[in-house]
C-alpha cells in the first residue's frame, strides 16, 4: 500500500568518506595548516605535499605560481584525495580561482577564512594584514575584507622577514631534538628578531588597527613575538585555524567526513632533496613526530 502523508519519511543513512585531506604549501608553513586539521578533524587522513625546491613562492610572479597550483593540486587529485587545501597564502590568491574550476573536488585556500575571522572580530573596523611582498600586492586580503564589509579599512604590510625568523627560531629553540611536543610550541627569539618586528608592526599600531591577520602560515609560529609588539588588545587572527574551521564545516554540509572508527594517517612529501631536514624541522611544526618523508619530484 502507499504510504499516507502522514506516515514518517525514511532518514538518509549518512555518508562517509574516508579518503584524505590533499594539502600543499611551499615549504613547512603549511604544517601549521595541518596542525590545526589534524586536531580538528582526529579522523581524517591528511596528505602533505611541502614544495620545498622551489620555495620561496612569495618573490615569484603569480602567474608562475598559479602553474605550481595547477600542477601540485593535480597531483593530490592523482592521489585520490577528497579536498585540496591550498595552505599557503601567495598560492592562494595566485592560483585559488583557477584551482577552483579545474579540479574534481572542493578547493579551499587560507586567504577567505581569515578574512572572514577579520571583518567578524575588528570593533574599529580598522584591521591590519602581514603577509609576503606576493600577498601584499595582490591586495587578495583587502579585496576580502572588504568584499565582507565595505566599511572596512586594511592596513596590509610585507614582512618578509617573519618566514626567516620562524624557521631561525625553531631550529635555535632549547630542549631535547628527539623530544618534538616539547619543542614545538617553542620559537627562540633573539633580541634582533624583537627590533625587526618592532619595525615591520609600528605602522600598524600607529594605524590603530584591532585586528592583525597573519597572513602567511608561517606567521602563527611568531604569535607570541607579534601579539608582544601590537598589545594584547589587538585580535591576532590565524589564517591556519579558520581554514582548519572552513574544512570541517565543508566536510559537514558533504557528508563526507571519515568514519568514526577511521584511523587517520598522515603521508608527508616534499620536492626538496633534503628529506631528514623536513623530517625534523617539519615534526616541530607538525607537532607530532614524522617518520617518514618521500621526495616527489615534479620537475
Amino acid at each position: 500500500m502507499p504510504s499516507s502523508a502522514s506516515e514518517p519519511t525514511a532518514t538518509p543513512a549518512p555518508a562517509f568518506d574516508d579518503a584524505p585531506i590533499g594539502v600543499f604549501d611551499s615549504g613547512f608553513g603549511g604544517l601549521t595548516v595541518a596542525r590545526e586539521l589534524a586536531k580538528a578533524l582526529p579522523r581524517e587522513s591528511i596528505v602533505y605535499l611541502g614544495d620545498s625546491a622551489r620555495c620561496p613562492y612569495g618573490p615569484r610572479t603569480l602567474q608562475e605560481v598559479d602553474g605550481f597550483v595547477q600542477q601540485i593540486g593535480g597531483w593530490l587529485v592523482d592521489r585520490g584525495v577528497k579536498m585540496v587545501v591550498i595552505a599557503c597564502n601567495t598560492a592562494t590568491a595566485a592560483g585559488l580561482a583557477h584551482a577552483q574550476r579545474t579540479f574534481p573536488v572542493p578547493v579551499i585556500g587560507v586567504v577567505e577564512p581569515g578574512a572572514r575571522a577579520a571583518a567578524h572580530a575588528t570593533r574599529n573596523n580598522r584591521v591590519g594584514v602581514v603577509a609576503t611582498k606576493a600577498t601584499v600586492e595582490s591586495n587578495v586580503y583587502t579585496r576580502a575584507i572588504r568584499h565582507l564589509d565595505a566599511g572596512i579599512t586594511v592596513f596590509s604590510t610585507a614582512t618578509p622577514r617573519f618566514v626567516e625568523i620562524a624557521e631561525q627560531g625553531i631550529r635555535m629553540a632549547e630542549g631535547p631534538l628527539e623530544n618534538y611536543t616539547s619543542l614545538a610550541s617553542k620559537v627562540y627569539i633573539r633580541p634582533a628578531f624583537e627590533e625587526i618586528a618592532r619595525e615591520y608592526l609600528e605602522p600598524l599600531r600607529r594605524a590603530g588597527v584591532d585586528t592583525l591577520v597573519l597572513g602567511c602560515t608561517h606567521f602563527p609560529l611568531l604569535k607570541a613575538l607579534i601579539g608582544g609588539v601590537m598589545g594584547r588588545e589587538v585580535t591576532l587572527i590565524s589564517s591556519s585555524t579558520e581554514a582548519a574551521r572552513d574544512v570541517a564545516e565543508i566536510l559537514a554540509r558533504r557528508g563526507a567526513y571519515a568514519r568514526a572508527d577511521h584511523e587517520a594517517r598522515y603521508e608527508f612529501y616534499t620536492t626538496g632533496d633534503d628529506l631528514e631536514e623536513f623530517r625534523g624541522f617539519g615534526s616541530r611544526v607538525f607537532r607530532e613526530p614524522i617518520d617518514t618523508v618521500a621526495h616527489v619530484d615534479l620537475a
